[in-house]
């Protein structure tokens, strides 16, 4: 039978990307929703976006934008590099693409140009951050909330799970959807190293850009896989500083 993996954030760490898909064993049949935030971090950016690529033309791919695609995209755009963007990991970005043919950055720019910002699946949603509006991100007023917006997971982690769903007082966001998966925040950030679930939020951000991991998990079964600590895999490299 088919499984749909989510894949949470990866920042450039190509051989990390590979090493946990190669411990998923992708069949036949199987779709990836990736969380967004392929780049900014690790040295290879650019080599993540081929092999997104090169998966694409085997299996049944979404790719969500986030926030760090956003700004590759637009300096691959020419639109000059963000003072933000290259102190977030940009610059190793924007170093894994020296010498790359006109061609080859062309058909990254059609692939970055074709992410999407939220993907609704079997009343799930996978989105690279969240989003504030009490009616859906379809009807979000701001769409940078769609890979920014930090308040949908705070809010999960705040909520009191003695309240039950049916009371006045509970995040009436999260009862739009039967389950919603989501990267941007790391698990790190509260000393976690693998997927986090609150209320009925999986975040799958486990700290890939810093001293954590890339994880992919059955949306199912909800097993997970994950790579070894990115760093170990890039000797030398420090990922993002912030």
């Amino acid at each position: 039978m088919a499984r749909t993996f989510a894949i949470g954030d990866i920042h450039g760490g190509y051989r990390a990307l590979q090493q946990v898909l190669e411990r998923v064993g992708l069949k036949r049949g199987d779709r990836l929703i990736f969380l967004g935030d392929y780049v900014d971090g690790w040295s290879e950016s650019r080599q993540v976006i081929e092999l997104l690529m090169e998966l694409d033309a085997r299996h049944d791919c979404v790719f969500i934008l986030g926030n760090h695609d956003a700004w590759c995209e637009d300096w691959l755009k020419g639109w000059g590099a963000d003072p933000d963007w290259v102190f977030h990991g940009g610059q190793a970005t924007m170093n894994s693409y020296k010498g790359i043919s006109i061609e080859d950055k062309d058909k990254h720019l059609r692939f970055f140009s074709r992410m999407r910002p939220y993907c609704e699946d079997n009343d799930c949603l996978f989105i690279h951050a969240g989003f504030s509006s009490m009616h859906g991100p379809g009807r979000e007023y701001h769409p940078g909330n769609y890979s920014w917006d930090r308040t949908l997971w705070e809010m999960a982690l705040a909520v009191d799970p003695r309240i039950p769903k049916t009371s006045l007082f509970y995040p009436q966001r999260l009862l739009l959807y039967e389950e919603i998966f989501i990267g941007h925040t790391p698990t790190t950030n509260y000393n976690e190293t693998t997927p986090m679930h609150k209320c009925n939020v999986w975040n799958l951000d486990t700290g890939a850009a810093f001293q954590g991991r890339i994880s992919v998990m059955d949306v199912k079964s909800k097993k997970y896989w994950q790579s070894d600590v990115v760093q170990q895999l890039y000797p030398g490299e420090v990922g993002r500083r912030k």
